[in-house]
């Protein structure tokens, strides 16, 4: 299928991943260590990840009160996955890394993702959850908590949401109080080798890989509130702190032992899609496991307290980017079975002249110029989402280890770019499936087929780690003005940049005009809905702006995209593929498909923000 030969395209075509192995930190690696560890990936995904995909969406996990159970099949293929290395790709060798650029572990992640986004899930939090000890816990908590993600030896969660407070983390009521009982736990524990101690009760709703029996412990990251002296906590967000709190007791010197902390399974939800992933309620410090006779969680406080939501914006972001890049590849998976599935399906025939021969034979739907259509846009998402996610990876790495200016202009574009790059691909790839579904008619909407799985399974992205409406608010409330709209600046700046280049090239200048014209209104359209400085009005319609945002850097990422195609061509780079000249016109096409039919879109929605509309706004609840 096209999904390998379009990563390779997008790195080395597009992205010149190779010229990343000039930098210090990836000298030791060059395109056949790329290659060895696309390989591997895809041949992991494809024999251990993709066969567990129906698997554990029938039979989802089971709780009887005490433990919970999975498919036997789940904790094989994820130690099949952390015997890999694949875990640390991009880390440094103290915690089990190669080094890796961060954009080839992501196309490395882009295999699991498709081959089943629910086992997936696992590696994701647990690599972003020792990612965010890695970057703001101590040398100790990085040892004994960080390292045995990275080793694929613990799980990690992220516990941010509560049963009363949703995504308005403002109102969560997990408290953190100082944990000041001498040793506090009777096994032997320095005071503070791990860092102040603290005992937390609250319950956490909607954790991912919150209870399972993988791996040797469950590191939770939980947010919770320090009482102030008067015993009441800072309110807002202010207030807020981060806590590293295991599943299993740990001693001062990384062992870990026998004893459960306080945190007790309350229940499973049970998901529309998406259920290889054990999805939890959990209660911390009720008592059900006391320790050292009282209730009360163990947990350490990681970073300063009141910076709780400082540090975790390092696992949700990464999370985000995640998030878009798995509801991208369900997009993908779906694109694939429908293209083959349409090449296949012998139905209707030819319209001559005369009308139809019905003594010709059928001809492959493939044929037929609606299912063409549904086939180019479901293209159009699942490449243009890739590409949208492999740009955000290599901009961390730019960030990284780029030059000062290089690094601080990737920095402000990732941010700016990672709004978009979470809620875009969850709302197209999600109609890519539905149109995979169509393409496979009757049979589609079947479960003897995988494309309604992959719908249902894609639903949940346009919810978790932010909304569309969350993510909307966050471009245009913050994004786009933060700094004096210096992050907008910047992404003008790479967008004038492909114009210029693409106006000079045959069939592309007319493209290079439309993304002018069209980066011209989303600046216009920012200063008219700021214009009052009225906030309830200028974010009164952020989802539209949100959506022709996103629309408008698809469009320059698939001239971007044509551009590449159009250089490739030249040099003949893919002349010998077994794909054949179709593989970079496929690309050209689709260029000229987004431009035709998705790009002029945006018009209807930058409408209602320039003018400020509040037709939504003043609606009444009584009108509903």
């Amino acid at each position: 299928m096209t999904h390998r030969a379009t990563v390779d395209f997008l790195l080395y075509d597009w992205l010149k991943a190779e010229s990343l192995c000039q930098r210090e930190r990836h000298a030791e690696h060059n395109r056949e260590t790329f290659t060895a560890v696309l390989d591997l990936s895809e041949k992991i995904a494809q024999e251990q990840f993709a066969p567990l995909n129906r698997l554990t969406d029938t039979h989802e996990p089971e709780f009887d009160g005490v433990t919970v159970t999975l498919p036997k099949e789940t904790a094989m293929a994820m130690a099949a996955f952390n015997e890999s290395g694949l875990m640390a790709a991009s880390k440094d060798e103290s915690v089990g890394g190669m080094r890796l650029p961060t954009v080839v572990e992501i196309a490395s992640m882009s295999f699991f993702y498709k081959a089943s986004v629910s086992l997936a899930a696992y590696p994701m939090l647990t690599r972003g959850n020792a990612n965010t000890i890695l970057a703001h816990g101590t040398p100790k908590q990085i040892e004994v908590f960080a390292k045995g993600g990275f080793e694929g030896r613990t799980f990690g969660t992220m516990c941010l949401s509560e049963p009363q407070a949703g995504s308005s983390l403002s109102d969560i009521a997990t408290r953190a109080v100082p944990d000041v009982a001498g040793d506090g736990t009777g096994i032997g524990w320095q005071a503070d080798s791990l860092g102040p101690r603290y005992r937390l009760k609250g319950n956490k709703m909607w954790i991912s890989g919150g209870e399972h029996e993988m791996g040797e412990n469950i590191v939770h990251l939980v947010l919770a509130k320090i009482p102030q002296a008067d015993g009441k906590p800072v309110p807002g967000v202010k207030g807020i702190s981060l806590f590293i709190v295991p599943r299993k007791l740990v001693k001062a010197g990384g062992s870990i032992t026998a004893q459960r902390n306080d945190v007790a399974l309350a229940g499973l939800n049970h998901k529309c899609g998406y259920r290889g992933t054990v999805n939890t309620l959990l209660n911390f410090g009720e008592g059900k496991f006391p320790v050292n006779g009282e209730a009360g969680a163990v947990g350490y406080l990681i970073g300063k307290e009141g910076e709780g939501l400082k540090c975790m914006f390092t696992l949700m972001n990464e999370a985000r980017t995640s998030v878009g890049l798995g509801a991208t590849m369900l997009g993908y998976a779906g694109y694939e079975y429908s293209l083959d599935y349409a090449k296949q399906r012998p139905q209707g025939r030819r319209m001559g002249a005369g009308g139809k021969d019905h003594s010709a034979p059928q001809i492959p739907i493939i044929e037929h110029t609606d299912v063409k259509r549904m086939l180019m846009m479901q293209k159009a998402i699942a490449e243009g989402g890739l590409a949208l996610g492999l740009l955000c990876a290599q901009l961390l790495d730019d960030e990284q280890t780029g030059t000062g200016e290089e690094a601080e202009k990737a920095g402000l574009l990732l941010e700016l770019l990672t709004p978009v790059a979470k809620s875009w691909p969850s709302e197209w790839a999600q109609e890519a499936n539905s149109l995979a579904i169509q393409i496979l008619g009757g049979y589609g909407y079947t479960r003897d087929y995988p494309v309604e799985q992959y719908w249902r399974d894609n639903r949940l992205n346009m919810i978790h780690e932010g909304t569309h409406g969350i993510q909307g608010l966050d471009l245009l409330g913050r994004k786009v003005v933060m700094n004096g709209g210096k992050a907008l600046s910047v992404l003008a700046e790479r967008i004038s940049e492909t114009i210029q280049k693409a106006g000079h090239v045959e069939g592309l200048a007319g493209h290079a005009n439309a993304l002018a014209q069209a980066l011209q209104k989303v600046g216009a359209t920012t200063k008219a809905a700021w214009s009052t400085g009225v906030s309830e009005e200028a974010l009164a319609n952020a989802t539209p702006f949100l959506q022709a945002f996103g629309h408008t850097v698809l469009a320059w990422v698939w001239l971007e995209l044509a551009l590449a195609a159009k250089a490739a061509q030249a040099a003949g780079a893919w002349d010998r593929s077994p794909l054949g000249a179709g593989f970079l016109q496929g690309k050209l096409a689709t260029a000229d498909y987004f431009f035709s039919y998705e790009l002029p879109k945006i018009d209807a929605w930058l409408g209602v923000v320039s003018r400020r509309d509040l037709t939504c706004a003043q609606a009444q609840a009584d009108w509903f």
